[in-house]
């Protein structure tokens, strides 16, 4: 049986990786799996940091490169804030080097904002990807990096650093981060290498008041109660914290002391995520891949988009063992809230304490919502009885998007079509839902019961587009048209719906596709479609 690796790791920073080794091995499990899930988990972790500005493999284009008939050194005359302009796109290497150009360019590689990328500092320039769980940290960049930031006189426009075991170089990282405030740095994504997983962040930085983007990772957050009053963000806009110890009052801290952020991520963080957001700013909030107690929206007026991608609920110590209770999320004043996901029937609970006036009579509900996005274990009875319930809770809703995991255990029950019939009404299937997109549809009796009712119910239903799951597609077998029978059949509400079956191009089951890049692009309406069934084998419908 595979383990995730969240529950190798665990919240166990502060335990020495010498000392986890040998208690998996007294557990009659790998060792080396420690290491293993370590380096996927720091894999995910580059995959959501932004992508540095430059790059040191850029090419120039032949047209762009070749010589003027003259001779004549036409780039040399441009105005200052021009060529300050394109210094501050190259690397800090490139930079370096302009000055060797002529001496108009001697100065103005120190007057131009540096972008330092401690990767590109590596002998292939970070090609190879980053470093793993037991390479040595190279001491080299390290040092570089300490010459780079000396050596300039700021302001810094980005600087990413990656690569060091900063547990080697304590006395780097509070220089590192007195001399980036001092110069002032707009863009910082700091990683520390472990081991340690709880590396101590100094709280020098919360006097980083330059700052617009932050992403920090693998560290242990300041103690916020040790910071001065008057530190804050007034700048921040942007921020990731990855993999990092942090406390409660920590994390809402740093949210009060940010009064213009519009986005944060939270990812898998060691200590779970328990989160009363109270915020006048934020527009966009992530979890992913994190333990979550709770996510309490207490006031967020500007909140738009709610994503949680693969979270799980954090087990409590109640005997005989630990049990995993459901995690919850409640939706207090979030009026602009448009866009939620992906929420799971009988592994959360949904509360909504924003009590509206409809018709003469008291309603739980969050009209803003118009796209939804769910996981529901069709398989599992107690589960799939708790959609109705989320369903009503949005009146408004246009957008559906259902996601059917492989069930990982026995099935528990199923759910037909008259217990669809027979629950009452949802206002929103009735009047407003107009798109449903269902992933790795596997022909249970649940699941076409679902659709079916969606189908038969809809009066404004437009479209409805169903990838099937890989598994159902075998040489031969005319399984998948008999499973889908039921739905063509059926006597659909809306006449004008369009439906579109495609063979999911997926394999091996896995959570629903998600973008953490696409989830924060507001010019992505519906951040939940990434339309990457279109390139798969359409299903003609009969």
């Amino acid at each position: 049986m595979e383990t995730d690796p969240r529950e190798i790791i665990g919240a166990s920073g502060s335990v020495s990786r010498s000392d986890l080794r040998a208690d998996l091995e007294r557990r009659g499990q790998d060792p080396e799996s420690l290491d293993l899930g370590t380096n996927m988990m720091l894999h995910i972790l580059y995959g959501y940091l932004p992508k540095p500005p430059v790059s040191p493999t850029a090419t120039i284009s032949p047209a762009g490169a070749s010589r003027v008939p003259d001779g004549v050194d036409r780039i040399s005359r441009l105005p200052d804030v021009v060529l300050l302009d394109i210094i501050s796109r190259l690397p800090a290497k490139d930079a370096a080097r302009t000055a060797a150009l002529a001496s108009r360019w001697r100065p103005l590689w120190r007057s131009a904002p540096l972008t330092l990328v401690d990767s590109h500092l590596l002998p292939d320039g970070g090609a190879s990807g980053p470093l793993i769980i037991g390479a040595p940290s190279p001491r080299a960049v390290t040092a570089a990096v300490s010459s780079a930031l000396a050596a300039h006189p700021g302001p810094f426009r980005c600087v990413h650093l990656t690569c060091s075991t900063m547990e080697e170089h304590r006395g780097e990282l509070s220089r590192w981060l007195d001399i980036l405030v001092a110069k002032g740095v707009k863009e910082l994504v700091f990683v520390n290498r472990p081991w340690p997983m709880d590396l101590r962040l100094p709280s020098t930085l919360f006097s980083c008041a330059s700052l617009t983007r932050l992403y920090l990772g693998v560290w242990r957050l300041p103690d916020t109660t040790a910071v001065p009053r008057g530190a804050r963000f007034p700048n921040l806009l942007e921020l990731g914290l990855c993999m990092n110890v942090m406390e409660d009052r920590d994390l809402a801290f740093m949210l009060e002391r940010s009064p213009v952020l519009e986005f944060l991520l939270i990812m898998w963080s060691q200590t779970g995520v328990r989160l009363r957001l109270v915020s006048q700013s934020l527009r966009c909030l992530q979890l992913a891949l994190t333990c979550l107690q709770y996510i309490d929206v207490v006031d967020a007026p500007r909140l738009e988009r709610l994503f949680q991608w693969e979270t799980v609920p954090r087990a409590e110590p109640t005997p005989p063992g630990n049990k995993k209770r459901p995690s919850w999320i409640k939706i207090g004043r979030a009026p602009n809230l448009r866009v939620l996901g992906y929420i799971e029937p009988g592994g959360q609970e949904l509360g909504i304490s924003n009590t509206i006036i409809v018709a003469g009579t008291k309603e739980n509900i969050v009209p803003s919502v118009q796209i939804l996005a769910m996981v529901v274990q069709f398989g599992v009875r107690s589960a799939v009885k708790k959609v109705p319930g989320f369903l009503r809770c949005f009146p408004n809703l246009e957008t559906l998007h259902v996601h059917s995991p492989t069930l990982s255990g026995e099935p528990t029950g199923k759910v037909n079509l008259k217990f669809w019939q027979e629950d009452g009404p949802i206002k929103c299937v009735l009047q407003s839902l107009k798109k449903v997109f269902f992933y790795e549809f596997r022909g249970s009796r649940s699941e076409v019961a679902f659709l079916k009712f969606i189908a038969e119910t809809g009066r404004v239903l437009e479209q409805m587009v169903v990838v099937v799951a890989a598994e159902c597609f075998s040489p031969g077998d005319d399984g998948v048209n008999a499973k889908l029978k039921p739905l063509t059949g059926a006597k659909w509400n809306s006449k004008a719906c369009q439906l579109e079956l495609f063979k999911s191009p997926r394999t091996g089951g896995g959570g629903p596709a998600y973008s953490t890049k696409i989830a924060c692009n507001f010019g992505w309406a519906d951040p939940f479609d990434l339309q990457y069934y279109y390139k798969a084998e359409r299903i003609p419908v009969s």
